[in-house]
């Protein structure tokens, strides 16, 4: 009575395929796997990426802007 036999189990995924659908459930797949993907690179060259993700930064600072495509960074509220 405690254990699920896998009668059960076939009843609970129809019923999710049933509220879901077969393309939401796919696409949440798909995020799923890309993120535990991103998490695992992450992990794995975390400490290489961060190096290069400060020198990018570091680059990023010093350049110039080119003629006429200067950025206002401060916002403002129209009245």
């Amino acid at each position: 009575m405690g254990s699920f036999s896998i009668w059960h189990w076939l009843i609970v995924l129809l019923v999710v395929v049933l509220i879901f659908g077969t393309k939401k459930l796919k696409n949440m797949g798909s995020d799923l796997g890309s993120a535990v993907h991103g998490f695992k690179q992450g992990v794995k060259g975390g400490e290489a990426s961060a190096a290069a993700d400060a020198e990018a930064l570091t680059n990023a600072k010093t350049a110039n802007p080119p003629a006429g495509e200067t950025v206002d960074v401060e916002a403002r509220r129209k009245s």
